[in-house]
């Protein structure tokens, strides 16, 4: 009978094909935050005192971040608040909102929820009904992060904590290798720094994205299990069925193309990093490398449609 690879219990709940390890429940939810833990420190992602912005959308991988975080928040080492983004997504979004504002609540953090409409005057719902230019996620990404650096410049925030995973890091690596896109490679990293930007921080850069679902579970949080119903026509999921499918006979790939860049992202950011002179954009005074930031670029384009 196969045991628990620490603690010789028999009531095993994952065997990792990468390094052939089964554990438990409860040694499972220990690696994970020491997983995490070592990411932090090793990455010096987070100083004491730091306030913390979770972006929590309500889903596994955010609500995995807030809970971890929340250990730092209460040996007072850090602060922490929240915002979640309503996109205006039909029969999807309203849970996702809700499990986000119940958990806030629960861990008695600063919360606030935002909505595109409120921000932009339109849902992406809205959205995608008038254009056929771009993708769900290109809008859904611009329009999110400048909800987000706003919202961290009002909250006094030092660091913007982000629910990205390791499959996340590895598809974004893929995508931005196979279009040539090396200026959005240099942006890829454990933490992304700018001059007129809140840091942003990936606490899961190194966690699957199957194990960040598993320590919901193994842990009882309330997440928001439904996908997002434009994520399956996006350049994303066909990049990540590819990662999957040769994880299936190649556990350890992903690790493998993250080490991988890692190894390389110092070239790269020493010929992209801080080429742009930002200004302020002519509509909402947002940081912008042009005239407009990109938002705003999207909403001209959308009210000329």
């Amino acid at each position: 009978m196969e045991v628990c690879s620490r603690c010789g219990s028999p009531k095993i709940i994952i065997k990792r094909k990468q390094s052939g390890q089964s554990l438990c429940k409860n040694c499972f939810i220990e690696s994970i935050q020491r997983k995490v833990i070592k990411t932090i420190k090793k990455e010096k992602l987070i100083d004491k005192g730091d306030k913390v912005l979770v972006a929590l959308s309500g889903g596994k991988d955010s609500v995995a971040v807030l809970d971890i975080l929340h250990t730092f928040y209460e040996k007072r080492m850090i602060d922490l608040c929240a915002v979640t983004i309503d996109e205006g997504i039909s029969n999807y979004r309203d849970e996702g909102v809700k499990i986000a504002i119940n958990y806030a609540k629960e861990l008695g953090i600063e919360h606030e929820t935002i909505s595109f409409k409120e921000s932009f005057g339109t849902t992406l719902d809205e959205v995608m009904k008038k254009s056929n230019r771009r993708g769900s996620c290109s809008y859904c990404g611009v329009f999110r992060r400048w909800i987000i650096n706003k919202s961290a410049k009002k909250l006094c925030a030092d660091k913007i904590a982000t629910g990205h995973n390791l499959d996340d890091e590895t598809q974004a690596i893929l995508m931005n290798y196979l279009e040539g896109n090396i200026r959005n490679l240099s942006k890829i990293g454990p933490k992304i720094e700018s001059k007129v930007f809140t840091p942003k921080i990936k606490p899961l850069r190194e966690v699957p994205e199957y194990e960040v679902g598993l320590y919901g579970v193994a842990k009882d949080l309330n997440i928001h299990r439904a996908a997002c119903p434009y994520s399956d026509t996006s350049f994303r999921m066909e990049v990540s069925r590819i990662m999957k499918r040769l994880s299936e006979t190649h556990p350890t790939i992903m690790y493998s193309t993250l080490r991988g860049f890692d190894k390389i992202k110092i070239a790269i950011k020493n010929q992209h990093n801080n080429t742009n002179n930002f200004s302020r954009c002519e509509i909402c005074d947002e940081p912008s490398s042009g005239s407009l930031c990109q938002a705003c670029t999207f909403l001209e384009e959308l009210q000329n449609k």
